[in-house]
């Protein structure tokens, strides 16, 4: 659990501290608020503008952004601890006490949820000189530390305050608790039901051995896809870092928003719908082609046909994303297991399996990847400046996609792995039955371990008398010994003395 929110806080951490946003502020306060974001909670930013010494100015923001990045590592991190946890648990484990595991660490997590959410609040205030309000220069950008530039914001309304009197900016954040806690309960538990359906050698209760043989192969190929295009995708940053002017700034938005980017791209890849809006300077956010297909357009609709206009190799993406579920086919294929099934029967099985764990996982990728922020600024009642951005993918669409896709790529898959001989080679048995190494009872000085061949007098000395020849004696098991019987007395009888103690001396 520690180690989970020790690697969200460190990447969350380095990713501020790349992208410069530890120049505007406190980093302990903005990593930990970062951290509530990726798990499910919510943050308040609010900020004002004081000039002449009225503080008749506001700034209101609205967010609804996880860092997946950051969520990411604490889901790896969190769910193979506990699915390893359950390795060593014996066959005889009860939904019971699986519940009561898994109830123990989402408690945990929560209440180490709520010191984060204490920590996370902090106000951050600027002058004019360091936010570009009194820039002198006349460019009218606004230039926050950790952003860059903002635009022209009002018309150079920003430069005329600061030329006026000193401006002040002050730009705060505030954890919702309630909320927070909500969201983190709910994202630990569905990173843990994730866990127990994806670790394939992990124990499981003797009445849900059938979700062992028909979720976890799909399960476990359709999570290590995804994150197998997390890497491509952080490989593609650390390459598009290498030629770029301001290399930091690349690595931190990758380490933060790397699994937003890709998971974005899957579901448009296999053709869900997205619908988009973008206006002001969080246009420069958007990556090329899409901040312009969105400029200057409300609610405008995103496919890879209407990116394909504006830039053709966009149609890789479908390319990308359809391999990809080729490989999770592949290896749902090699890790079901086949028990002789023929070759018509197992395809069905694979298609199956992986067209219901793609029809949950695309639906469940795009509300993750949803993207929401509004910002704006009114000066004494005047809005000098206004930006936003959304992003979102149809739901019923990524489920009806998810499924036929899915059904799709588990058949291509099982055809191949059949084809090549490797259907089932990866499967892992369920582990209920009790053979050996995997004694009825630990082996110990009074409890020996189970035998795993049968003795012999060629191996076993005790077995033949002295001097007798070991060919002559047949293979048998070795019969332990009884412990001796003690006579019973009749009830009453009194038992006969014992010895009399020997005196001191005597022989």
């Amino acid at each position: 659990m520690s180690w989970a929110f020790l690697a969200m806080a460190g990447i969350a951490a380095l990713g501020l501290h790349l992208l410069g946003a530890d120049a505007a502020g406190r980093l302990g306060p903005m990593t930990a608020a970062v951290v509530v974001l990726a798990v499910g909670g919510s943050v308040t930013p609010s900020g004002s503008v004081e000039a002449f010494g009225l503080a008749g100015a506001g700034a209101h923001t609205t967010i609804d952004f996880a860092p997946l990045g950051v969520s990411l590592v604490g889901a790896l991190l969190l769910g193979g601890i506990f699915g390893r946890s359950l390795r060593p648990a014996g066959a005889a484990l009860r939904g019971a006490e699986l519940a009561a595991r898994a109830g123990a660490v989402a408690l945990l997590f929560v209440l180490l949820l709520g010191g984060l959410a204490w920590a996370g609040s902090s106000t951050v205030t600027f002058d004019g000189s360091s936010t570009g309000l009194g820039s002198g220069g006349g460019s009218g950008g606004l230039q926050i530390p950790g952003l860059g530039s903002l635009g022209d914001i009002g018309g150079g309304l920003a430069d005329r305050i600061s030329g006026l009197a000193k401006a002040k900016a002050s730009v705060g954040f505030s954890v919702r608790t309630g909320p927070s806690l909500l969201g983190g309960a709910v994202w630990v538990l569905a990173v843990l039901v994730i866990a127990v359906l994806v670790s394939r050698r992990a124990r499981l209760p003797v009445a849900w051995s059938a979700l062992h043989r028909s979720v976890r192969p799909a399960a476990s190929a359709v999570c290590a896809v995804l994150v197998l295009a997390v890497v491509a995708g952080l490989a593609a940053a650390v390459a598009a870092a290498a030629g770029d002017g301001r290399p930091r700034r690349v690595l931190g938005a990758a380490l933060l928003g790397a699994p937003n980017g890709v998971w974005i791209g899957v579901p448009l890849g296999l053709l869900v719908p997205w619908r988009g809006t973008a206006s002001g300077s969080l246009l420069q956010v958007l990556p090329d082609p899409l901040d312009k297909l969105l400029k200057g357009q409300a609610d405008s609709a995103v496919s890879v046909s209407r990116l394909a206009d504006l830039e053709p190799l966009v149609w890789l993406l479908s390319v990308g994303s359809v391999l990809l579920m080729l490989t999770a086919g592949v290896l749902t294929a090699v890790r079901t297991p086949r028990d002789g099934a023929r070759t018509g029967a197992f395809v069905g099985r694979c298609a199956l399996s992986l067209g219901a764990a793609t029809a949950v996982a695309l639906p469940l990728l795009v509300l993750a990847t949803r993207l929401k922020a509004d910002a704006s600024l009114s000066v004494l009642g005047i809005d000098a400046a206004g930006a936003g951005l959304e992003l979102a993918g149809s739901v019923p669409s990524a489920l009806l996609l998810g499924a036929l896709w899915g059904c799709a790529a588990g058949a291509a898959g099982a055809l191949l792995a059949c084809a090549t001989g490797t259907a089932g080679r990866r499967a892992v048995r369920t582990r209920g039955a009790r053979t050996y190494p995997d004694p009825v009872s630990l082996p110990g000085p009074y409890t020996p371990s189970s035998s795993y061949r049968p003795s012999s007098g060629d191996t076993n000395p005790y077995l033949r008398a002295p001097g007798e020849d070991p060919s002559d004696i047949p293979t048998r098991t070795a019969q332990p010994i009884p412990p001796p019987r003690r006579p019973r007395r009749p009830p009453g009888e009194t038992p006969p003395p014992g010895p009399a103690p020997r005196k001191p001396g005597a022989p």
